[in-house]
């Protein structure tokens, strides 16, 4: 498999659809290959659903989707045994959540009871439903999309579970041109239809294995250590980042890397996947005045670089 050209068709195929947004093009297939859960939060109507379709067609991942609503049940999304007369015995039915890649459409529409019941999922890949636990396919993805927290019916994720997805991206408007190309071209749940399958499930785990790969030297390790280190000192937030989100920024790193047609990390790397890494982890400080994201992009100037 020549990597550099099958990722140059992989995006350059999403870029079709998704007309104008290159940068979060690259985000979203920096996280799947690196192997983490994604987040895309943004108004309704620019896109967030059909990129995650898009995404798991390009792919060729079996994909699942659930509409969260406020009364959607966690059995919803596992499955349920059901009394069959014939066999004289229950027999599990799974639910959506059983598929490579599952889109959340919508998550923060749904109770906190309901959302949590994806956290061991989303971090273990498999469910326990009735005592017994079950795998969940490989490679396991959950796409999610959330709507601003200011619309109506909506419920904040919680630390926990947002600490469980790699990246948080958001769409925004397109701008004119790529708006017109929009409305003149072909619909895009046609398009998607249309889409070929880019991957075999070999070429994905052989993508996957090559982020692994990629090479981060020890200056770059420090690097990641300082900004860390910074994040803890109370300046830009209230707590400061995880070990769990330092891995975390190392993997979507590489992957990044990757992407960018290199076997090694390099500070660029670092800074271009930071605030879609940290900033949904983070709490700026309340006389800031500034969103989280904008925090992490003052971080990364006050930080030297290696």
């Amino acid at each position: 498999m020549n990597i550099p050209e099958k990722l140059k068709s992989i995006l350059g195929q999403l870029e079709k659809v998704i007309v104008g947004k290159p940068t979060q093009i690259q985000d979203c297939v920096a996280c799947l290959l690196a192997g983490g859960h994604l987040l895309i939060e943004d108004v309704p109507g620019v896109g967030k659903t059909t990129l995650a379709h898009a995404l798991a067609k390009t792919f060729g991942l079996q994909f699942s989707r659930v509409q969260f609503t406020s009364d959607l049940m966690p059995s919803d999304l596992s499955g349920v045994s059901i009394y069959e007369r014939g066999k004289e015995s229950f027999v599990f039915h799974p639910g959506p959540i059983f598929a490579q890649v599952l889109l959340a459409d919508e998550i923060n529409r749904a109770s906190p009871k309901t959302q949590s019941a994806l956290l061991e999922a989303m971090e273990e890949k498999q469910v326990s439903i009735e005592g017994e636990t079950r795998p969940l396919p490989s490679p396991f993805f959950v796409i999610a999309t959330q709507n601003p927290h200011d619309q109506l019916g909506t419920y904040a994720l919680p630390e926990s579970q947002l600490d469980r997805f790699l990246m948080r991206i958001s769409l925004g408007y397109p701008d004119r041109a790529s708006e017109r190309e929009l409305l003149a071209g072909q619909d895009r749940r046609d398009l998607i239809e249309a889409l070929p399958s880019l991957l075999t499930l070999q070429e994905m785990l052989g993508l996957q294995h090559a982020v692994l790969q990629v090479h981060a030297a020890g200056p770059l390790l420090d690097y990641v250590q300082d900004l860390m280190t910074a994040s803890r000192s109370g300046q830009w937030f209230l707590q400061g980042l995880s070990p769990r989100a330092g891995i975390a920024v190392v993997r979507a790193a590489k992957a990044q890397a990757l992407l960018c047609g290199r076997d090694y990390v390099a500070p660029d790397d670092v800074q271009a996947i930071l605030p879609q890494t940290i900033a949904h982890r983070l709490i700026p400080v309340g006389d800031a005045g500034r969103g989280a994201v904008e925090q992490v992009r003052a971080l990364i100037e006050a930080v030297p670089l290696p």
